[in-house]
This record gives structure tokens, sequence and C-alpha cells, in this order.
């Protein structure tokens, strides 16, 4: 399935759960972890619990449990012994090691999306997660917690742009997902009120090779939607591509209206045709 845009509701907030699920998001999170401070998080386990066993298969939720070393983790872990969501999400992943200690807890073969960049150690794991591609259903990197650990004072320019080093750990996150051969996520937009401002960070995600973002609010999510679905004229560029490539299944390059394409511009095109659903 698609995975354009993934949509946070606290786990605590049950109310928003069927508004979350009607809000046109490709997928919901329902949050166990930063959302939920800790005198809620047993409220939260049951909600989350109950809702995700009576939509079992109906939807894609994914669960946010809270990290590894958490004195929660346990707790949620348990909460979700009978469940079987769409994928569980695994925040503060420190690469393949992490990944691998959670598909071991798990009770049963449940996708994981992990946040790739959220500490220090983490960065310098980002490229195992090819060796447990078989575990996830994509990847996808926090701008949050990281500068909170380092002690910088923001990730962000003036303007809304990372500062360099949130940019790199942006673009490991980026290219790891492509080497593990699964979605490559965007980071969340806080302030969802600036939908002009969405809507130019979307365009530079899918512009470097993003397929999807995750979203703190519902009224993102169409803008979301839109920016990670080909337009019609992206599409016939994308058939025409294809069409003439199969025509000559022995090139390695074609003409096609005056310019020269060779493979590279094959993928593109079959990437985009996968994106359309076509």
């Amino acid at each position: 399935m698609r995975l354009r845009s993934l949509l946070f509701v606290p786990g605590d907030r049950p109310e928003r759960f069927e508004k979350a699920l009607a809000s046109g998001a490709d997928a919901v999170i329902l949050d166990l972890e930063d959302s939920v401070a800790p005198t809620n998080k047993p409220r939260a386990r049951a909600a989350v619990h109950e809702f995700a066993l009576a939509h079992t298969g109906e939807t894609a939720l994914l669960i946010r449990v809270n990290p590894l070393t958490s004195p929660e983790f346990e707790a949620d872990l348990a909460a979700l012994n009978d469940l079987h969501p769409f994928a569980v999400m695994l925040p503060k992943a420190e690469g393949a090691a992490s990944v691998l200690t959670l598909a071991g807890a798990l009770a049963s073969a449940i996708p994981i999306l992990p946040i790739a960049t959220e500490t220090p150690s983490a960065i310098f794991e980002i490229g195992s997660y090819r060796e447990v591609s078989a575990n996830l259903c994509g990847l996808t990197w926090g701008a949050e917690d990281l500068p909170a650990a380092i002690g910088a004072s923001t990730a962000r320019r003036t303007d809304g742009r990372y500062t360099p080093p949130y940019e790199l750990a942006r673009s490991l996150t980026l290219f790891a997902a492509h080497a593990a051969a699964v979605p490559a996520i965007e980071t969340v937009y806080p302030d969802f009120r600036d939908l002009s401002g969405l809507r130019a960070y979307l365009g530079r995600a899918r512009r470097d090779g993003f397929s999807g973002m995750m979203a703190i609010h519902p009224s993102q999510v169409e803008a979301i939607n839109h920016a990670f679905t080909p337009d019609a004229s992206e599409v016939a560029w994308a058939e025409k591509v294809a069409a003439a490539f199969a025509a000559r299944p022995d090139a390695g390059v074609i003409q096609l209206d005056g310019r020269m394409l060779d493979l590279p511009h094959l993928k593109l095109a079959l990437r985009i045709l996968e994106s359309a659903g076509q």
C-alpha cells in the first residue's frame, strides 16, 4: 500500500481516533510515546489496545511504542501481545540491532518503522537498516530529540529550513531507506497552521526522493497526499518513457521528444507509475 501520509494521534485521546481514520490519511499512528504524559500511559495503552483490536485489518494502524530502553517498553509490549497492527513505530532506534531486538520481542511478525535519527549513536548506525529490510515497512527520521540530546538550541534556521547537522541526518535517512528498498518518510512539519510553509516543505521532500510524510494534524493530510500523488502530466510522461523503452528492450539510450534518455530515466518513470498505483 502507499504510505503518503501518516497521521499521529495521542494514545490517551481516544475521542480523536475515529476522526483520524476519517482524515484521509493513508495510515494512522496511535502514539504511546512523546504525546502521552507518563501518568496517562496506562490509560493510553488500554485505549489503543481496545481500538486496534476493534479495527484489525480495516485500516493501516501503526502503534508507536516507547523506546527499547524505556521503563515503559515492557508494558507497551504486553499491550501489543494479541494485536496485529499494520506496523510498530520504534522511536530512538539505533540501527539494525534495535530492529532485531524489537522483532524478537513481538509475539508475531509485525513490520517495523524505525525513527532513525533521535540519538547521537543512531547517526552512526543508519546504514545498517538494509541488513533488516525484510522487517521494515519504511524508514523515517526526527528533528526534535536529536538537538535536545546534544544541547543544540534548534534544528532549524529562521526560514524553517534545517541547519547543516540535521540536513545531514535527513539525507542519511533518505539514502538508507532507498538502500533498504523501503519507503523514505519525511518527518513532521510542526506548525500545522502554516499551510504555505508546509507546501514548500513538501515540495522539497518530493524533489529529494521522499515518498511520504508524517503529520501532526488532520489539516495537513490533504496537502501531503496531493504532494506525493503524481499529477496527470507526470504520469503521461512516465507512461511514454516506459512504453519507449519497452519497444526497444535492448537499448540503453533512447530519444524521446528531442531528449536523450537512459536507464535512470526509466527507473524514475517506473517509480512514478508505481506511486500512481499503476
